[in-house]
């Protein structure tokens, strides 16, 4: 009997697990040495709505902080060249996290590691 599989529309997604036993949290531990305030952000979004740069690319703080909390360094710096330091999201944040020096802390740990 030939069966045909029926095609829905859906695939199965790839494993998006992170191992923190094997993530490097180094860079992490260095940006929260430099700039503390980074342990205050609970990732409300509120930076990422009012972010300049996410209106003309696909630009997120929300998502690039995220990333350096599980040790993900992997295109990191191409999306922290995207900030335009404008600082609006320093402003809306209600934590109070120094989002512009996070930037740079995290941009300038980056360039110093080679990654």
């Amino acid at each position: 009997m030939n069966e045909k599989k029926l095609a829905f529309g859906y695939t199965v997604s790839k494993d998006r697990q992170i191992d923190f036993d094997e993530a490097s949290l180094e860079l992490y531990n260095k940006v929260c040495a430099a700039e503390p305030s980074i342990r205050l952000c609970i990732s409300c979004g509120t930076c990422a709505a009012t972010c300049s740069a996410a209106k003309f690319s696909d630009f997120s703080l929300r998502k690039l902080i995220l990333q350096v909390r599980r040790g993900i360094t992997k295109g990191l710096q191409a999306e922290v060249s995207k900030c335009m330091l404008c600082g609006k999201c320093q402003l809306a944040c209600p934590r109070g996290v120094s989002t512009r020096a996070l930037i740079m802390q995290i941009n300038m740990n980056l360039q110093k590691t080679g990654k």
